[in-house]
């Protein structure tokens, strides 16, 4: 088992002078700075990147299904590193309600597992097919008030590694938590991102 050390990928504005910050979560086999190349197609102009690089290019070792504890001490500290970093952003002046996220597969999973475990309002989130992780979901886990955070997630159906279920069962779990949630199902679609997607993030997320 493996420990996340602190590699992260900066891009765009300098946060001392950024407006806004966006923390980009690669999926598993991936990295950092494929992920934030994603901005490149967001085209948010205004924010500071941030890009941590997971050890072994996976947050946690099975699937985000498997029983929690088999992705343990990994997710514990793929989250705290998370955690970390949104300290580290807030401490340079810029607030939770300016601090944006964004991932795909894995990284999505660990998008919504982060806020959800620590849900207020964030400048908003983009889960490119992603669900809650845990065998089943423990409701238990999540509490707290996004006040109207904008959350989007989406999947393809089938995928082969996130069932729609799970999908929709999460985002049924933010929206009793306040945020504002869109969920979209692409049929047929294979796992990865689509221009559609993209559009839809920008918009409601960004409002770009």
């Amino acid at each position: 088992m493996y420990i996340h050390q602190k590699n992260i990928i900066t891009a765009g504005i300098p946060m001392e002078s950024a407006d806004k910050a966006i923390v980009f979560l690669h999926g598993r086999g991936a990295s950092a700075a494929d992920i934030i190349q994603l901005n490149q197609h967001l085209k948010v102009t205004d924010a500071a990147l941030f890009a941590p690089q997971a050890s072994n290019h996976s947050w946690y070792p099975y699937g985000f299904m498997a029983p929690e504890k088999e992705n343990q001490p990994a997710l514990d500290s793929a989250l705290e590193l998370i955690d970390d970093l949104v300290a580290e952003i807030v401490a340079n002046r810029i607030p939770l309600n300016k601090v944006f996220f964004a991932g795909f597969s894995q990284g999505a999973c660990l998008t919504l597992e982060y806020i959800s475990r620590n849900a207020a309002r964030y400048g908003g989130a983009i889960a490119f097919t992603g669900g809650l992780i845990g065998e089943t979901i423990d409701r238990s886990k999540y509490t707290g008030d996004f006040m109207q955070t904008p959350v989007f997630i989406s999947t393809g159906n089938p995928d082969p590694h996130v069932p729609v279920s799970r999908v929709e069962e999460s985002g049924a779990i933010l929206k009793e938590m306040n945020a504002d949630v869109q969920v979209k199902i692409y049929p047929g679609r294979v796992h990865t991102i689509s221009n559609q997607e993209l559009e839809l993030a920008r918009k409601m997320v960004f409002h770009l």
